[in-house]
């Protein structure tokens, strides 16, 4: 039976809580007592546990299967490859969900074509997970391969144009100015080359779903996605089952930024497996298999940038080329930053991909803006010193008051403050000017800083708003929460509009039957979401007044809504305290056990086009380094950002904490490295695959510059997820190279590199 989630709600006595206060995630009790149930812990009766099995080689097609001793392991039902798989409709358009960029998305199990290392080709199905897992092992896949090419090096010279049909995707624009002749004439002047290996995604929360089936076959399905109705449309399209019989439920979601916005492979197989067998069915990716869906793409970067004495910017060229699958063309947003950033006559900016056998790349927080800002903010490290001028002084000296790019106003633009602010806080005017100028020990000490920008993003949204009689709001969206603070943000703002005590409010969201939301991506959440949250909540005050009217209540006879104030669960005149009625009182005396209201969030484009919406932020950093070792050890970070109104500073710092921690890793530990001779990512594990730990995190400061952007959204607020991250890796890259004098281009920076 599909019934209602009950979401999670703050505890008693928690009170009145305004939006710009600091507050604890009311999912956060539920998380850590394990209340809290992810994709693979909700339970079922009659559950099957489905383990899928994976190619070995990179390219070819599958002649066949050697199934006897795998199906002669107890508890095994059934083993589903492309030759026994349930009905799958037959045109790729079926496959493309949400965020799908141009071409033919894979086919789990469609056929018998093998387009890149472990790619899945069967599925095992049995009565225990330690039964599918074991027959799982024993199946024998027949291939007959074909040559595989997996090297972007080594092709570069096949680099092509991308077909561009990618939502959130803008192309290059034309060139500005001369900027071939400007570099040629300019004095100071800088080349450089850059490199960024593949990373994969490792939250938490393995992969998973789980397929609970009704006895009318509706299924209902606990999907690990950054999206539910995205998952419900992608099952519903590929497998022709009608809307109502599918209800996807992401309640909670242990992490994911970026590698839950487009349904990985489990989906699909979990859904075959419930089709065939006519039972729940539940499929969860090893951590290994972590590895066999999207990653964020291998990147080649050329910076070339020249400046006049003064510091002045004369050209900037910026040119990437990145890897996408043979399937399908994922693009991202890598140099355009470069146009943006600095105030500039002559810009070249160049973006192209090359096709490998592997699997599409996807989003990894801050896509494109990871790698594009940190050869851009190193490149102008390396300006600085070519000029001999201070890194903070060469990019206030070419501050963009407009885009340079067709001079457009920002909606708001506080990214002087973020550099006055971490400058302070940091310290940054003690700098030494030259490298190697400190030493503590047997390591040397460098600073180093970088700007951060990100795209400040509203996209459309409902929600729905409930006032029960004893003054209880229950608010709704098919939002998700990734580990965020959406539920506790939306509750927040819920609750301020009607002026209710936070625990009398609730968020429902993670289900697909909900009002529509957008994936969760891109930082756009509480811009859209929140925005629908206050809408639908505005509403209900037009209600309430009316029901005032209605009752005689003679002080809100000509009254409007602005001249209201909702406070303390009552609604009042602003200009009268003693005016003030219970909205408890309101519904009673109106005998209604509720009052409702829908509200769609449609951004107003005409409005926002006008102006460059972005955020901003400023990293300064301090980093140890022994050279002996080869060791990097970052002590300090002050991250300076400027991200619209802060609605909870507590989740919005743990926010940018977090994306701090990823740029640490982004610098210094993540890479996935690949045999190309077997076309295979070899250090799929955590034990191989290094990410931050305890032990690399030091100090972590985040300050938040005073900025209110009524552009972007209603609420004022932009949205912090990705900018945390931005510039960080660069902020790092350019301490070292301080402490040191070695200008490392290439990352992550590892001991090897340092030694050199």
């Amino acid at each position: 039976m599909n019934l209602p989630l009950q979401p999670p709600v703050a505890i008693p006595g928690t009170g009145h809580v305004p939006t710009g206060t600091g507050t604890p995630r009311i999912d956060g009790r539920a998380k850590v007592t394990g209340q809290a149930r992810y994709a693979a812990e909700w339970p079922a009766t009659d559950l099957v546990y489905g383990v899928a099995v994976n190619s070995t080689i990179a390219k070819g097609r599958i002649l066949g299967f050697s199934l006897q001793e795998a199906e002669a392991v107890p508890g095994v039902l059934k083993i589903i490859t492309h030759l026994n798989r349930p009905h799958m409709r037959g045109n790729g358009l079926f496959y493309k969900d949400m965020t799908a960029p141009a071409g033919k998305p894979f086919r789990a199990l469609y056929d018998d074509v093998v387009r890149y290392s472990g790619q899945p080709v069967a599925l095992v199905l049995a009565e225990t997970f330690e039964a599918a897992r074991e027959a799982a092992g024993r199946v024998e896949t027949h291939y007959e391969v074909e040559e595989h090419d997996t090297n972007l090096l080594a092709a570069m010279g096949r680099a092509r144009e991308p077909r561009k049909m990618k939502a959130g995707f803008s192309a290059p624009p034309k060139d500005k100015g001369d900027p071939t002749a400007a570099f040629a004439n300019a004095p100071h002047q800088v080349v450089a080359d850059f490199y960024h290996g593949v990373e994969h995604h490792n939250p938490m929360e393995l992969f998973a779903s789980t397929v609970i089936r009704d006895a009318d076959g509706h299924l209902t399905i606990y999907d690990k996605t950054q999206g539910s109705q995205n998952s419900r449309w992608y099952v519903s399209q590929v497998f022709g089952l009608p809307k109502k019989k599918v209800t996807v439920r992401n309640p909670y979601v242990g992490g994911a930024f970026g590698s839950g916005l487009r349904p990985q492979y489990q989906l699909p197989l979990a859904v075959m497996g419930s089709l065939a067998l006519e039972r729940s069915v539940r499929v969860v990716l090893t951590r290994q298999q972590m590895f066999t869906f999207g990653h964020r793409p291998e990147t080649v970067q050329r910076v070339k940038l020249a400046a006049d004495a003064d510091g002045t910017l004369r050209s900037i060229s910026h040119d990437a080329v990145a890897e996408t699958s043979r399937f399908e063309d994922y693009v991202e947003v890598v140099v355009n930053w470069s146009g943006q950033l600095y105030a500039c006559d002559n810009v070249h900016l160049g973006y192209k991909l090359v096709d490998l056998d592997q699997y599409t790349p996807i989003d990894m927080r801050a896509p494109g803006a990871a790698h594009g800002m940190h050869a851009l903010e190193v490149a102008m490290d390396e300006l600085a010193a070519d000029i001999d001028m201070d890194p903070l002084a060469l990019r206030l000296k070419n501050y963009a008051e407009v885009n340079p790019a067709d001079g457009k106003p920002f909606s708001t633009k506080a990214l002087r403050d973020c550099y006055r602010l971490g400058a302070e806080r940091f310290g940054w005017s003690e700098r030494a000017p030259l490298p190697r100028a400190r030493r503590e020990g047997h390591e040397w000490v460098g600073w180093g800083m970088a700007t951060g920008q990100w795209d400040a993003m509203q996209m459309f949204a409902r929600a729905h708003a409930r006032l029960h009689a004893d003054g209880r709001l229950v608010v709704s969206s098919a939002a998700s929460d990734i580990g965020t603070g959406t539920y506790t943000v939306m509750s927040m703002i819920a609750a301020e509009a009607l002026g209710l005590p936070l625990e009398q409010v609730s968020f429902q969201m993670g289900d697909s039957t909900l009002p529509v939301a957008p994936i969760e991506g891109g930082s756009s959440h509480v811009t859209t979401v929140g925005s629908a949250v206050q809408g639908a909540c505005e509403k209900l005050q037009k209600q309430l007044l009316a029901l005032a009217r209605k009752q005689g209540r003679v002080a809100f006879a000509r009254a409007r809504v602005h001249d209201l104030v909702f406070a303390r669960g009552s609604m009042a005149l602003r200009d009268d305290p003693g005016s003030a009625v219970p909205l408890t009182a309101l519904l009673a005396d109106g005998q209604l056990d509720g009052i409702e209201a829908k509200y769609l969030l449609l951004p107003d484009i005409l409005e926002q086009r006008k102006f460059v919406r972005a955020t901003h932020s400023a990293v300064f950093v301090e980093v140890r380094v022994d050279e002996e070792l080869g060791t990097v050890r970052v002590m300090r970070v002050v991250s300076a950002v400027a991200a619209g109104r802060i609605l909870n500073p507590t989740t919005a710092r743990s926010q940018i904490v977090g994306g701090v921690i990823w740029g640490i890793g982004e610098a210094l530990h993540e890479h996935t490295e690949a045999d190309h001779r077997f076309g295979r990512f070899m250090n799929h594990d955590l034990a191989q695959y290094h990410v931050s730990v305890n032990a690399d995190i030091h100090d972590i400061e985040v300050l938040f510059a005073d900025e209110d952007d009524r552009v972007v959204s209603s609420l004022g607020a932009k949205g912090v997820g990705e900018i945390g991250l931005v510039g960080v890796s660069a902020a790092v890259s350019n301490a070292i190279y301080h402490a040191t004098g070695k200008r490392i281009r290439s990352t992550p920076i590892t001991p090897d590199k340092v030694m050199r």
